[in-house]
């Protein structure tokens, strides 16, 4: 996987957070720099965990269907995507104003945001490369994303919550197909 594929997927997964963190910009009454780094260290530090995870359990399944492993990689990645631009699109969700700075609300937004991460693990675990710098690379970029959504959150509130979910699925449908067509290209 090169280096644009790697950015592009720690842009497209950190979506989510950035969209919740601009969200609880919203809802951080102050908005104190301690706050905003524990949000962000922890979406940070759930954005790297979640893959290692999903590679994990990729690595045992990885030997059973590596003849289709890029058809499993493509179907996952646009189902992450399709699923990130549908909840953007939802008119029924509303946002609750909650407290982030809340350890188990903290916990709570931190394993949400991450899911989508578990799943590029498993794909990671199919592709078979080393995950290192990926990882490391999807947590910093995400905790930098995360930090920015908050305080773009105190600054210009809900408008730009939804479309930085469909950009970020948009991304995620592209990186499938990337994968799906250098596969059956070989």
């Amino acid at each position: 996987m090169d280096f644009i594929t790697i950015f592009l997927l720690a842009i497209g997964l950190s979506m989510d957070a950035f969209a919740v963190a601009i969200s609880c910009g919203l809802t951080l009454k102050p908005p104190k720099m301690r706050n905003a780094l524990r949000l962000s260290g922890s979406f940070g530090a759930f954005q790297a965990l979640m893959p290692v995870i999903g590679w994990a359990l990729g690595q045992t399944l990885a030997k059973y269907i590596q003849n289709v492993d890029h058809w499993i990689a493509f179907v996952l990645l646009v189902f992450i995507g399709g699923k990130m631009i549908y909840e953007s699109l939802d008119k029924d969700s509303c946002e609750n104003h909650i407290d982030p700075s809340n350890n188990k609300v903290l916990l709570t937004l931190s394993i949400a945001t991450s899911i989508d991460a578990l799943a590029v693990g498993v794909t990671f675990a199919f592709l078979q490369f080393n995950i290192i710098f990926p990882v490391l690379y999807i947590g910093i970029t995400t905790f930098c994303i995360t930090l920015l959504g908050v305080y773009i959150g105190k600054k210009i509130g809900g408008m730009l919550g939804k479309k930085v979910e469909i950009f970020g699925g948009l991304v995620l449908i592209g990186i499938g197909a990337k994968i799906l067509i250098e596969h059956l290209c070989i």
